[in-house]
């Protein structure tokens, strides 16, 4: 009630575009059990007197997710060109599923000739991430992307990647999609490819990501010619990350070795930190995040917003020990303690890489 009055209240979220990392969560009840809300990053959302507004923080000032750079009127004549061109390709008929269906911005990017292409292989995983995309339990909340089933040949990966890394100015071609597994399980498929494309071509930058679960695997790619790692994580904590990535037969140690070894053998090591407000801004989260930049030497953080039901994470990981800095407050020390690593949300062609775009945003 306000004034005498009574309103029905409505709950409210934004999910913020790409670019933007959330520094609030929404405000929610739950008054009874009830099937988790689908994986979407929760953001708080509110009105400023003029417009409604988000709780964010701008983290990358490339704009290639931008609504402006996509017109499907555009898309579809080539799609049909390409597929046309390798009709039986089982990448190319995945990527034009993902861009026709799922909207998927880097898939349509293939196909528009510009950016990052992604180069989907795996259709098995070696975690069960309480948060995953492309695989959910039938008990649990249904999976935004149904994952790959096939298993391309290191032919299939070079057929798609080569044109698209010799035709396109700055390119990325990367491995390790939402619509996929973990590529480290089809490592020898990878690495043959990347030895192929690097024969015919140094253009482009081959990326890819990972959870970093196998180091020895990470270093066969990247001793085939990778050029940049990204691996993900939701915490630098192992007693907060193994709870949400539930591990098959690797551990969080396993991770921070794939990381040194990615940075030993020069490869532009990125870390995908999986944000979400409350537990990333930990006092306890930041001493462990910090520390991990400072042993392994990493490149960059892709501070991207973590989807998934805020209560399901809040019951998922372990209770805050100390107090939370804030979203913000974190980033402005990482900047101070850290002033060579980039902070972003995408990954960076290999033109870039040393370059802090990041410098020109105000944390």
């Amino acid at each position: 009630r306000i004034d005498r009055r009574t309103f029905t209240c409505t709950p409210v979220a934004a999910f913020l575009p790409p670019g933007y990392t959330r520094t609030l969560l929404p405000a929610a009840f739950y008054p009874a059990t009830q099937p988790p809300l689908p994986l979407w990053p929760y953001t708080a959302a509110g009105w400023d007197g003029e417009a409604f507004v988000a709780a964010a923080i701008r983290t990358d000032p490339m704009d290639h997710s931008a609504a402006r750079h996509y017109d499907d009127r555009n898309l579809l004549p080539l799609i049909e060109r390409r597929l046309n061109q390798s009709p039986e390709n089982p990448i190319l008929r995945q990527l034009v599923r993902c861009a026709t269906e799922y909207h998927c911005l880097a898939a349509k990017n293939l196909f528009l000739g510009r950016w990052e292409a992604p180069l989907p292989v795996a259709s098995a995983c070696n975690s069960a991430c309480v948060g995953c995309i492309s695989w959910q339990p039938s008990a649990g909340v249904k999976a935004s992307h149904e994952r790959i089933r096939y298993t391309p040949t290191p032919q299939d990966v070079v057929e798609v990647a080569l044109s698209f890394l010799a035709a396109v100015p700055d390119a990325i071609a990367s491995f390790g999609q939402g619509c996929e597994g973990e590529p480290l399980l089809v490592a020898d498929v990878i690495a043959e490819a990347i030895r192929t494309i690097r024969a015919a071509t140094g253009q482009g930058t081959l990326n890819l990501n990972t959870n970093g679960s196998l180091p020895r695997r990470v270093e066969q790619i990247a001793r085939a010619g990778l050029d940049s790692i990204r691996i993900s994580l939701n915490s630098a904590l192992p007693e907060t990350y193994t709870p949400y990535y539930q591990p098959r037969h690797y551990r969080y140690a396993d991770v921070k070795e794939s990381i040194l070894r990615s940075k030993a053998l020069g490869v532009y090591t990125t870390i995908n930190y999986l944000v979400f407000p409350g537990v990333t801004d930990r006092e306890e989260e930041m001493d462990a995040i910090l520390n991990l930049i400072r042993e392994t030497g990493l490149d960059m953080i892709q501070m991207r917003n973590l989807s998934i039901d805020p209560e399901l994470y809040l019951r998922t990981v372990p209770p805050a020990q100390g107090k939370c800095v804030g979203i913000r407050a974190l980033l402005r020390i990482i900047r101070r303690e850290f002033p060579r690593v980039e902070i972003g949300y995408f990954n960076r062609p290999k033109e870039l890489f040393g370059t802090l775009l990041c410098d020109t945003l105000v944390f």
